[in-house]
């Protein structure tokens, strides 16, 4: 096993959850929102809001609004290979931290691309996404682990993971 999504909605924990592989697993990840934000999103975004630097851009995608945006910019970066985004992330990366379009994550499934998907759910402490920036869904994962509670709980759901996936790695 080696390609891993990690899904959920917006702050829900997908980084930690990655954080915490490439800790007890060594597995290696970049957000997929900051992995395209230089080449896709703040050349189109930057003009518009006045951002300075991709990293003001990357820091500001959760603003009301924006989020929607992000969201169609990959889209149309994924077009009319849905599994682009995946492939490049994966040359260099074990997880897909952060896949938002429900088309896209199928089309790396028929295409091979995933090994699992692990949903993180934070839906008790933080309000759903639209879908209009979100498709991606509960029933996609294969696995699903809560974040409703403190930090030091989803940290040792997590080890206990990744305790869990070391034999099939």
């Amino acid at each position: 096993m080696s390609n891993i999504f990690i899904v959920g909605h917006g702050r829900s924990g997908k980084d930690t959850l990655g954080d915490i592989f490439v800790k007890e697993l060594g597995l290696k990840f970049m957000s997929s929102s900051q992995f395209l934000c230089d080449q896709a999103v703040y050349p189109i975004l930057k003009d518009k809001y006045g951002y300075k630097t991709s990293v003001e851009c990357y820091e500001r995608r959760h603003e009301e609004g924006i989020r929607k945006q992000w969201f169609d910019i990959i889209t149309a970066y994924n077009k009319p290979d849905r599994t682009r985004l995946a492939t490049a992330l994966f040359n260099e990366y074990d997880m897909y931290v952060g896949i938002r379009n429900q088309e896209e994550l199928h089309a790396c499934k028929e295409k091979g691309l995933v090994d699992l998907v692990i949903w993180v759910d934070s839906s008790e402490r933080l309000p759903d996404e639209a879908t209009d920036s979100m498709t991606v869904t509960i029933e996609d994962a294969d696995i699903v682990i809560t974040n409703n509670e403190s930090l030091e709980l989803f940290e040792y759901k997590g080890k206990r993971l990744a305790e869990k996936l070391k034999v099939n790695l």
